[in-house]
């Protein structure tokens, strides 16, 4: 069995490249396969007006910031993945030769500035994706929609944070990925558990990391990067481990 587990940055390097490459090397350190960050344009997602907008708009990962980000992640050997949210994004992406690309739950609603556009184009490169439909939308038309593709459904629930409880583990167990919002580490470990028992070849796990000090709008609701080496430990032994 193999589990590819994802850290899923988010917001919490910042805007700040030195911070970004310190979590991508921490999260190297911890085990990690992949990090992932997330290439949207602040005007397209959110008003000036929001109250964190000043925030808001210096998360966001411009062309030079990914360049210097990913030329990181290559040089230590870890992937470098991206929720992008516009199609000038993949196209950029790809120039830099990304292996997969991630889509984001919202993105599967189609309420967002280019949202079908940016689906498209990424079908349109005939790579792997990793999809969370945890706020809804229209499964069969994203099927359709990459039918030449690769597809890994996540299983998600889109609340930040998510209780424990409100995991439904009949319906998780069907997905062959967890893009996970609890508090701590449990869930992911429960979900590999059950896929290793259910006979699963291949499974993706994805959790929100953050640097232990980082303030980000997502460091409420991610683990700082020890505990993400404590995730993957456990995970590396329940692969291993003989559960029949």
């Amino acid at each position: 069995m193999k589990t590819t587990v994802i850290a899923e940055i988010g917001s919490n390097w910042e805007g700040s490249v030195p911070k970004g490459i310190k979590i991508i090397k921490e999260c190297k350190k911890a085990g990690a396969d992949v990090v992932k960050f997330q290439m949207w344009r602040a005007r397209d997602l959110y008003s000036p007006t929001h109250p964190q907008w000043k925030v808001i708009k210096k998360s966001e990962l411009t062309f030079d910031k990914v360049k210097k980000l990913k030329k990181v992640a290559d040089s230590i050997g870890i992937e470098f993945l991206c929720s992008a949210f516009y199609p000038e994004a993949i196209n950029f992406l790809e120039k830099l030769g990304v292996k997969r690309y991630k889509v984001a739950s919202r993105t599967c609603l189609f309420k967002d500035p280019y949202s079908k556009e940016t689906l498209n184009l990424k079908a349109s490169t005939k790579k792997p994706v990793i999809i969370s439909m945890g706020m809804g939308g229209d499964k069969n038309l994203i099927k359709k929609i990459f039918g030449k593709n690769k597809i890994t459904f996540c299983y998600c629930i889109s609340e930040y944070p998510l209780e424990f409880k409100k995991i439904n583990w009949t319906d998780a167990i069907r997905y062959d990925g967890f893009s996970d919002h609890t508090i701590g580490i449990t869930a992911p470990i429960v979900y590999t558990i059950l896929k290793k028992q259910q006979g699963s070849k291949n499974i993706l796990i994805e959790k929100h990391v953050k640097s232990k000090n980082s303030k980000g709008p997502d460091a409420e609701t991610s683990i700082d990067t020890q505990k993400l080496a404590d995730l993957i430990s456990h995970i590396r032994l329940i692969e291993k481990a003989n559960l029949n």
